[in-house]
């Protein structure tokens, strides 16, 4: 993993301070080596021409007529090259979102690699996400779609709920990473101001049958946080997304139209998504 080890370990002043690189190196080495994510997705999955294990689940996939591979997030395109590489020709096709200028790292045929910003949103996440959605509106209950989902998704999968456009999502974004908000306020924000987040991805999928993988960068892995959750029930509501912006002095700053996307929810004038939106 660390491609100039050796000339690390050489340029130690003596034998002991040598002999120490090499140990410390290695241990980075050991390191990375378990949290790679082509390793960590090839260590969850096993596929013997017919029965796909990941974990505890069991999918026969010759009961599957297609199968689809949608997702994003910074670690996605290596998870992406590890499931082709374990199904082999199993995946009809498939669009993930990864971060612009690191297509070209990953070996991926079948898996389409759209390249998007973080932390920011751009309209090319918008466009993924489309192409995503086409491919779950398509998919029937003959099918199975395995989404990838990674820490960065939620800037990296993009959709604005109806009302909002882009640049007020921009600008929010930037307005909460400057905030000092939380990973998990942040989140609470974003789900709301989104079409496919808080679930409603799995939503729009169904009858098809869906799995998610998903790699954590947030503290005690609530998948409801991850990626703000587009596959996870969501436990928070609009008043907590109000809530946050008031707490950073943020409410006055944001668009008249994400304001009144708040003040609806709150109302209970916006329809129930897959899970809670509103307190009772």
């Amino acid at each position: 993993m660390i491609k100039n080890k050796e000339e690390l370990i050489k340029n130690g002043e003596s034998s002991v301070d040598r002999e120490a690189r090499r140990i410390v190196l290695e241990s980075l080495d050991y390191v990375l080596e378990g949290i790679d994510p082509c390793q960590l997705i090839k260590s969850q999955i096993d596929y013997d021409g017919k029965i796909l294990n990941i974990k505890n689940l069991s999918f026969n996939l010759d009961k599957y007529e297609r199968i689809f591979v949608i997702g994003g997030g910074k670690a996605t395109g290596s998870m992406a090259m590890a499931l082709e590489e374990v199904l082999t020709n199993r995946i009809s096709s498939g669009v993930i979102n990864v971060l612009e200028h690191t297509s070209k790292n990953y070996g991926t045929n079948i898996i389409k690699l759209n390249e998007v910003s973080h932390p920011i949103p751009n309209n090319n996440g918008i466009k993924g996400v489309e192409k995503m959605l086409e491919v779950a509106e398509d998919a029937n209950e003959d099918d199975l779609i395995i989404c990838l989902i990674s820490g960065g998704g939620s800037a990296m999968m993009p959709l604005p709920a109806n009302g909002v456009n882009l640049s007020e999502k921009q600008e929010i974004t930037k307005n909460l990473l400057r905030s000092g908000a939380t990973i998990n306020e942040m989140n609470s924000v974003r789900k709301h101001l989104s079409k496919i987040k808080g679930g409603m991805l799995v939503k729009v999928a169904y009858p098809a049958k869906f799995v998610s993988l998903i790699l954590s960068d947030v503290v005690n892995d609530p998948l409801d946080v991850i990626a703000s959750g587009p596959t996870a029930p969501d436990n928070s509501y609009f008043e907590d997304a109000v809530n946050v912006l008031k707490k950073y002095d943020l409410w006055n700053d944001i668009s008249d139209s994400i304001k009144k996307r708040f003040d609806d929810g709150i109302a209970k004038k916006i329809e129930l998504r897959v899970m809670q939106q509103y307190k009772n």
